[in-house]
């Protein structure tokens, strides 16, 4: 069903599944395309779809039954969301209530490209150096006098008879909240939050955090923050706070995403080999056209600076206890090369170009060389390499995707200090998802030990919820879009009700605005991360006030992370 914005709907029954499917597909119902950098042009439409509660939860143990995977002894898997409440999640992000704000995409490889698909691309992509430079090629190339060349692979999605750059601007991404209404610990009911992020130079939506009433989608060219200033569930705002992401076309899967809020309060995202050309609000200009980027900022997108450089496709990551970022870099699918586990430092670069990817292009007599692999960047350290660059800690595993840490207080004890990453590999067998530990070696670390946790679901996007379970998306088949989409939790058996799970879950629930500061002194030496960085911005947000008990803290609280938090939180003063 849909629903006009200001108009209370009955919901009365459930979209069907096809009309749901045909929606999410980008096949019915097109609108007027997002053509500006602010508030869209569509009009602005409320879904819901609502199922039963019984009928939900009785589907999801059924397809629990069918669906055939291999996971460790220790886990138990349940799903949580069916194909009848998404379709093709790219990224998902777990709040504070245990509800799910999911992005979804019909654009993923018919609105945006893949520079394999269109090699003759290739040479104009890497001269450009901004996103005008990408809007301009795409207007000269697919101009409506070259419609008869071009309507041999791009529809006329808008139907006006020409095959041309403005069928970039119809398929809509989006993001819907997905959310178990009757408490029963099945999802019933999903809204869509927002959609848009349709300009012809809009990659896909792949990354999506909140922060309170605050929703941050990444969607090249920008880093949008949504707002529902009605309560009637629909973004009515939508504000661009940084701009300039995307500058190539290169392989497809290498746009913005990984939005993670840092122990210093910041915002951290990344964008791949697209590049970027960054002017920010400070009228500061960030240069990095040709390489992957991990970006921060201020929640209101102030203080923007690039954090690490040099990298080819990171999709989500994560810090430590300690404030470290960690995460895994995507390799360049050249023979004897690797996916790099990485740990970034700020004003880091891990060496990568997106010319590395393709040689040296046409030159017949010099096609092969590629300084990646001649200089062996992607190997860690070893005498002779190239001092410029950070190199990775270890070699790991194919299709790096989804990226989360145990907080502290998930799953059971023994996995308190773990890392799991999803590899997506377009093939639910040859899908995982895995977990590592790091152990501490000079000034970096070490991959201490590595464990697989579950194969046969094609995960695209990690999350631990407050309820200490690690939830993840599910694409389901295949590299393309099908319309389809689930979200799993796993868990630890017979964990979920350990007390200081149900204690992190209620602090997490109830909020820290109300609380005194004694109280959130104390938090900032909780078990879990998430309830240390919350009382740690709760008291820098206090000013003078909270600025005492911090820097209190940070000289002599009891346990060592009370005191760190005591310094970052000063340090957002």
């Amino acid at each position: 069903m849909i629903f006009a914005l200001n108009q209370r709907p009955p919901f009365a029954a459930p979209l069907p599944f096809a009309a749901l499917a045909a929606l999410f597909a980008g096949c019915a119902g097109e609108t007027p395309p997002d053509t500006a950098a602010g508030p869209d042009a569509e009009s602005r439409m409320v879904e819901e779809v609502r199922l039963d509660p019984e009928e939900a939860r009785r589907e999801a143990a059924e397809i629990r039954r069918e669906v055939s995977v291999d996971l460790a002894d220790e886990f138990v898997l349940t799903l949580w969301a069916s194909e009848k409440l998404l379709a093709d999640p790219v990224a998902l992000h777990v709040d504070e209530r245990g509800d799910v704000l999911v992005a979804q995409t019909t654009r993923h490889r018919n609105s945006e490209f893949d520079i394999r698909d269109h090699r003759d691309w290739m040479i104009d992509s890497i001269t450009w150096q901004s996103v005008e430079d990408r809007r301009a090629f795409l207007h000269r190339e697919l101009t409506p006098e070259r419609s008869e060349i071009n309507r041999f692979w791009l529809p006329d999605r808008n139907r006006d008879g020409s095959h041309d750059w403005r069928d970039l601007a119809v398929n809509r991404d989006r993001v819907s909240r997905v959310s178990d209404s009757s408490g029963d610990g099945t999802a019933d009911r999903a809204v869509v939050f927002y959609e848009g992020f349709n300009q012809e130079i809009s990659d896909i939506a792949a990354g999506v955090f909140s922060i309170g009433n605050d929703v941050y989608v990444t969607a090249a060219p920008d880093l949008w923050r949504l707002r529902d200033t009605t309560g009637d569930g629909w973004a009515d705002q939508k504000e661009s706070l940084v701009h300039g992401f995307g500058v190539h076309i290169g392989f497809s899967g290498h746009g913005l995403s990984g939005p993670t809020r840092g122990p210093d309060g910041r915002l951290y995202w990344a964008i791949g080999d697209y590049g970027m050309r960054v002017r920010d609000r400070e009228d500061r200009l960030w240069e990095h056209p040709h390489e992957g980027v991990i970006v921060r900022s201020e929640p209101d997108g102030t203080g923007f600076e690039v954090f690490a450089g040099g990298l080819r496709n990171t999709h989500e990551f994560a810090f430590d206890a300690f404030g470290n970022l960690i995460t895994v870099d995507n390799d360049g699918d050249h023979p004897g090369e690797h996916e790099r586990l990485v740990y970034l430092i700020d004003g880091s670069d891990s060496g990568w170009r997106i010319n590395w990817q393709f040689g040296k292009y046409t030159d017949p007599d010099n096609n092969a060389y590629k300084v990646w692999m001649a200089e062996e960047f992607f190997k860690p350290r070893f005498p002779g390499q190239a001092a410029h660059l950070l190199p990775p800690l270890a070699a790991y595993n194919s299709g790096p995707s989804g990226l989360a840490r145990n907080p502290g207080a998930a799953l059971s004890p023994e996995w308190e200090d773990f890392f799991f990453v999803s590899e997506f590999r377009g093939n639910p067998p040859r899908s995982h998802i895995g977990a590592f530990r790091l152990e501490s070696d000079g000034a970096g670390f070490r991959l201490a030990e590595q464990r697989q946790i579950l194969s046969g679901l094609q995960a695209t996007s990690l999350s631990f919820g407050p309820d200490g379970a690690l939830w993840f998306a599910d694409w389901i088949e295949g590299w393309s879009m099908n319309g389809e989409g689930r979200i799993w939790k796993l868990d630890t058996v017979d964990t979920a009700s350990r007390e200081l799970r149900r204690e992190t879950a209620a602090l997490l629930k109830s909020g820290f605005s109300g609380l005194d500061g004694r109280r959130l002194a104390e938090l900032l030496g909780h078990a879990d991360a998430r309830v240390r960085l919350e009382a740690q911005f709760a008291l820098a947000e206090r000013g003078a006030e909270g600025g005492a008990i911090l820097l209190e803290s940070a000289r002599g609280a009891e346990t060592r992370l009370a005191r760190i938090h005591g310094v970052w939180g000063y340090g957002q003063l």
